[in-house]
């Protein structure tokens, strides 16, 4: 089944068209379409759980859950359904900080160094740490990547010079409110956020509670994967949460509650265009900068002429969520999923549901449920991989489906325990892009697996030809070259 979008919401946008001003949800067309058509998407997906809210006019203004919380249970997705929000932690912390902002305890331009009793980054003497301010994490501009390797934390570039995503920044800003408040983050969220907006439901820390209203998340096939119950609050990542309280947050960012006008403008105000072609950027200049796609403090900014909006997407790997707002309109859309398809449904859900599909989603490279490596994959499970290849040699040679595709695919059945299909598909991506060191230490890997030792050696040494710093091709290579013991 294909889905088209009715032109009649073609030829309109949920936040600024007077069409779609219906009060009731049941005689909305966007409302009433989704709610036809959604549980198709999620079918095709293999996504088993969806919750979404609508806000319209500052307020939530349609609720609806989708499917089940876990594909062994088949217990239904409900209101009270905890979902991992993933970053959508982020924009939620980043009201908590501007919050300490408004109260005179941060200041967004003053190096958080400042304020702890011990650098942040032990025997570093990187003096660029001192440069990092609430500002530059909340737009992502440290110089940290994402998350750190095994060389330790480290600062890849000045800090405000451009924009690379990181978990890190927001680590290292919860150590600061954690060291100015004199408490834990869940303490402080739950202060600061959660009982003023009355989000009942949401906690950076497991509550037992939640042990029979969580989903469950599901791998790329809707098999149940182990639930993530953190002990220790992280800013970046580890919020459960409800669709219907992260609509109480929304409305209360688009209402403009709890934070000063001016302070709610620096939130929503550009500080920096991305780079168009990646987000994790630490090791490369950008060639040149996005027109349209911008970081603001918490949150993606979306800009077309005079329109703007907020956007963030959130990735736990089996839990998938996305939310867009309008502060012109007062409009926004949040949707959780847990699943790690769930972002290959979500450009046709928003595009149904607000008339149009967020740039954002061409900028996070996630495979939609319809294209050809999305279906190149399901085919490759549901039917075997010569169906898929098959039907899909054009578009594997063509380059369609991209070198990273077909390495995912061949992850996915070596999980999977398909060690020869696995093997397969990894020599397959060999065969394309022969250049590839990335190939060779895949099929390398699922050689290894298999047992084939020999084999393996050979082709991690060539890998290790083409790309000489791979320290852990280099150490697989230590290891299965040391005599056993």
């Amino acid at each position: 089944m294909k889905f088209r979008l009715p032109l009649a919401l073609l030829c309109c946008s949920f936040f600024l068209s007077a069409s779609l001003n219906a009060q009731n949800p049941a005689s909305d067309p966007a409302i009433t379409q989704l709610e036809k058509d959604l549980p198709g998407l999620m079918h095709q997906a293999d996504v088993p759980g969806v919750a979404i809210t609508v806000i319209r006019h500052g307020k939530p203004y349609w609720q609806h859950n989708f499917g089940v919380k876990n594909s062994k249970t088949n217990e239904p997705v409900a209101d009270d359904t905890i979902f991992e929000a993933a970053s959508l932690s982020k924009p939620v912390f980043a009201y908590a900080v501007l919050k300490l902002v408004d109260q005179g305890k941060l200041a967004l331009d003053v190096p958080l160094s400042t304020y702890l009793l011990k650098p942040y980054i032990e025997n570093n003497n990187d003096d660029r740490l001192a440069k990092i301010t609430a500002r530059i994490v909340l737009s992502h501009r440290t110089g940290f990547r994402n998350w750190r390797n095994d060389e330790g934390l480290k600062i890849y570039f000045t800090p405000g010079e451009r924009f690379s995503y990181s978990g890190e920044g927001y680590i290292y800003l919860q150590t600061v409110v954690e060291q100015i408040t004199g408490k834990p983050l869940n303490d402080v969220m739950n202060e600061m956020v959660f009982t003023p907006l009355g989000m009942t439901s949401s906690s950076y820390v497991w509550r037992h509670a939640f042990d029979a209203l969580s989903a469950t998340g599901h791998d790329p096939d809707a098999h149940p994967t182990d639930l993530w119950k953190p002990d220790h609050a992280g800013s970046a990542s580890t919020l459960n949460t409800t669709a219907h309280d992260y609509a109480l947050f929304l409305a209360a960012i688009l209402n403009g509650t709890g934070l000063k006008f001016s302070t709610l403008r620096e939130m929503e105000t550009p500080q920096i265009a991305v780079d168009p072609e990646c987000t994790n950027c630490t090791d490369r200049e950008p060639k040149q900068l996005s027109k349209n796609i911008f970081w603001g403090l918490g949150w993606g900014i979306e800009q077309n002429g005079k329109s703007k909006t907020l956007w963030h997407w959130g990735d736990n790997g089996a839990f998938k969520c996305f939310v867009v707002a309008n502060p012109a309109s007062k409009s926004a859309v949040v949707m959780f999923t847990n699943s790690e398809n769930g972002l290959a449904i979500a450009p046709a859900v928003f595009r149904e549901v607000t008339g149009s599909t967020p740039l954002a989603f061409t900028w996070v490279k996630y495979d939609a449920y319809n294209s050809d490596a999305f279906r190149f994959a399901k085919i490759a499970h549901d039917f075997g991989v010569d169906a898929a290849l098959q039907q899909f040699d054009a578009p594997l040679k063509s380059g369609a489906i991209q070198e990273s595709a077909v390495n995912s695919l061949g992850y996915r059945l070596l999980r999977q325990k398909r060690s020869a299909d696995a093997i397969r598909i990894f020599q397959l991506n060999v065969d394309l892009h022969p250049q590839s060191a990335n190939t060779y230490d895949s099929l390398a890997e699922a050689y290894m697996d298999s047992g084939d030792k020999s084999l393996a050696i050979q082709l991690y040494e060539k890998s290790l030809s083409l790309d000489p710093k791979n320290s852990n091709v280099a150490d697989q290579l230590k290891k299965l070259k040391s005599p056993t013991p």
